[in-house]
Parts: structure tokens; C-alpha cells; sequence
């Protein structure tokens, strides 16, 4: 998993209450457990039309939209079944922070579990970005800081968990923190094998 940096981007609006993962992916898309080519996927109901072709009307065709690393949506979001698809749409399409009202509690660990930043704010915070959105303003999602900066010296403060911060900010994904216990692992087997040496035998 790459490390978290500071995110600068003109973040996408998308207006919709209860996005869930099925918009974000629909089913059809779900035969790969493959990470990557999912991006072109990502809310396809309501970027193509029937023939394929890109709606004009939908944010993510318009530029500088289409370039966003940074998604702003509306309250619960992420809601629906669970699959880790919806986070690789995501971040194959580039987006690496969410910002919402309120999430999915299913969405919202496989966000951190994948890389993408899942934030929380109150809904005057989200009217405030969406009005930057809409006027094509840069933002900066500074992690390490736990703010949102938009350059006019009144960054907007948000929580997140000092474990999930850790993890993206060095990249640890599931398998990289338990590669961190090899060294106890080894230790471990090494003492069960002195004790328990028959558990060891082929």
C-alpha cells in the first residue's frame, strides 16, 4: 500500500444521499480480485449512457473533475453490501480521500484498509468544500496535521484514529503489519520447538 502524503486536488462534488457500493461498481464488475482496471468502472450507471458513451452532466467527465483525488458526498455514503471492489474503483480511478457526513460502517475500514482517507465533518464543513468544488479551488488534505487547508487560514480540523493514521501514513496494509511480527513469529516457533519438538517433526 503507498503512503499517505499531503493530497492537494480540486475536489469532485457529488451531490447524493446513500451512495452505495453497487453505484460505485455495479456487480457485472466484480468477477476480477484484481486491484488494478477498475477505475474506468468507478459510478458507471452514471457516467455512460447505454452505448458507452461518457455523460457530459456527470462531475467525473467534467474537467478538472476528472482529474480529482478528492470525492465530497453526502451522508451515508458507501452505504449497500460489502465489497472491497468499491475502494479499488476508487483508488484506481485516483481518488485517495472521501469526505462525508457520515459513512457505511463497512466502506469505511475498507477505505483505510486500502489506502483512501475517509473523512468525517459536519454538514456545514461539507456545504463550505462543496462551494469550493464548484468554483474549481484546490484543497489540501494535510494527515499528519489532521486538517483540511483552503488557503484562506481557516483549515477545517478532522478526527481520525491514531492506529488507522499510523497505517497510512507508513502504508501498512494488513499483510505489511503482520510481516512486522516475523521477528516474533521466529522467536516464538523457536521456543515451541524446543518444547513441543514431536509438533515439528515430518
Amino acid at each position: 500500500m503507498d503512503k499517505f502524503t499531503k493530497i492537494k486536488s480540486i475536489p469532485a462534488y457529488l451531490p447524493i444521499v446513500n451512495v452505495d457500493t453497487d453505484m460505485m461498481i455495479p456487480k457485472q464488475f466484480l468477477k476480477t480480485i484484481k486491484r488494478t482496471g477498475l477505475g474506468k468502472s468507478l459510478f458507471f450507471e452514471l457516467r455512460y449512457d447505454e452505448e458507452g458513451k461518457p455523460l457530459k452532466d456527470f462531475v467525473l467527465n467534467q474537467k478538472p473533475y476528472d482529474k480529482s483525488q478528492i470525492i465530497i458526498g453526502e451522508k451515508n455514503f458507501g452505504c449497500g453490501s460489502s465489497r472491497e471492489h468499491a475502494p479499488w474503483s476508487l483508488l484506481d480511478f485516483g481518488i485517495k480521500v472521501v469526505i462525508a457526513p457520515s459513512f457505511a460502517d463497512i466502506f469505511y475500514n475498507n477505505c483505510f484498509k486500502n489506502g483512501i482517507l475517509p473523512i468525517v465533518l459536519k454538514d456545514e464543513e461539507i456545504k463550505e468544500l462543496a462551494d469550493y468544488s464548484k468554483n474549481r479551488k484546490e484543497i489540501t488534505i494535510d494527515l499528519e496535521d489532521q486538517k483540511i487547508d483552503k488557503n484562506d487560514n481557516k483549515p477545517i480540523i478532522f478526527d481520525v484514529e491514531p492506529f488507522r493514521k499510523e497505517c497510512l501514513i507508513n502504508g501498512y496494509d494488513d499483510i505489511s503489519l503482520s510481516l512486522k511480527k516475523t521477528k516474533d513469529v521466529v522467536k516464538y516457533l523457536q521456543k515451541k520447538k524446543k518444547i513441543t519438538p514431536w509438533l515439528f517433526s515430518a
